[in-house]
């Protein structure tokens, strides 16, 4: 009998997460029952959504259970089916969790879904073209909706839901400005993905002097933003925000580790008129086909050329996880499980 090793969380984080909050386990893979579907995970996801997961305080869901396999997205391929849509050899998109080995019953819908490798790379299903991508394309187009011309910034710009926002705004014809921590990912984001410019927030010490370079990089103000990260960075877009300025909130990964964020100048609400939504992605599941389309065609087409960090065996993925959460990866981080 093959055996599947998992990653659990064994114990909550006290403050910032530890590789000892998370523990490394195997478990028999259970016979198929009718509708079933065995799934080998080629790659996994790791996304900074996970760290709220962790927490027990309350949240847009559940809290991440203890002693149960870690919440995430996997790609892989089919190795056994008692399900007649799904046959072995079929490539699928699931949300496996941090485990070797998936048994998914087949007849939940949106459980599991077969995709297309022709022109579209099996990792790329976790990232630009997945539930990063349509974070990013739910942003823009829902809440943010620019015209062309506008000039709209996104944090984290060279992560996998900044760089496919990039990709979606120049293709609407505005002027994109990303923040991103250090020389190399804002290089990245200007020279391979388009943007018109990047500030490297690591060469600024307060909310001030970051809010002076997006000035300068912004000459016309900001128009819509993308805020993935919050605190200081926030502080320093709500500063060069234009009248009636959208802002997009779908992740504040400065707080992840329980302190609060405050806001310095929140009257700027008010004077500029802003809207400012927060939202899930999986909450809007009636827009996912139209934006796996338009981000397929984007990545297809070589308009939008996504990174990918790639850490190598389940073993890795504490590690990797950790260091996404500090931006030591660059673009998508996934881990390898074959």
């Amino acid at each position: 009998m093959t055996l599947n090793h998992q990653i659990v969380l064994d114990n909550r984080p006290q403050g910032e997460a530890t590789v000892a909050n998370f523990k490394l386990v195997e478990a028999a893979i259970p016979a198929l029952q009718d509708g079933q579907v065995l799934v080998k995970h080629h790659f996994m996801s790791l996304d900074p959504y996970m760290r709220g997961r962790m927490n027990e305080s309350k949240s847009y869901a559940v809290p991440q259970p203890l002693g149960q396999v870690m919440i995430g997205g996997t790609v892989g391929e089919v190795v056994d089916s008692q399900h007649p849509k799904f046959k072995v050899g079929d490539q699928v998109v699931g949300m496996g969790g941090w485990q070797e080995y998936s048994v998914v019953d087949a007849n939940v819908l949106g459980a599991l879904r077969k995709v297309d490798t022709t022109h579209v790379p099996l990792s790329h299903y976790l990232g630009a073209v997945g539930m990063p991508g349509v974070t990013a394309w739910y942003g823009l187009v829902k809440i943010i909706n620019p015209k062309a011309g506008e000039t709209v910034t996104v944090s984290a710009a060279s992560g996998a839901v900044g760089s496919a926002y990039g990709a979606l705004a120049k293709a609407r014809g505005c002027r994109v400005v990303g923040i991103a921590g250090g020389k190399d990912k804002c290089d990245y984001v200007v020279n391979e993905l388009g943007f018109d410019a990047c500030i490297d927030y690591k060469e600024h010490k307060d909310y001030l002097s970051l809010s002076k370079a997006l000035r300068e990089a912004c000459p016309n103000g900001i128009d819509g933003h993308f805020e993935n990260v919050g605190g200081m960075v926030l502080d320093a877009v709500m500063l060069r925000t234009n009248a009636f300025a959208r802002i997009a909130v779908c992740g504040m990964i400065a707080g992840y580790d329980g302190a609060p964020l405050p806001m310095s100048n929140p009257a700027l609400i008010l004077i500029n008129r802003m809207k400012i939504e927060g939202f899930i992605v999986s909450e809007h599941m009636e827009v996912w086909p139209e934006a796996l389309n338009e981000l397929g065609t984007l990545v297809g087409t070589g308009q939008l050329r996504p990174r990918e960090s790639v850490a190598q065996g389940l073993a890795a993925a504490p590690e990797a996880f950790l260091g996404l959460l500090k931006g030591k990866n660059f673009g998508k981080q996934l881990v390898k499980l074959i």
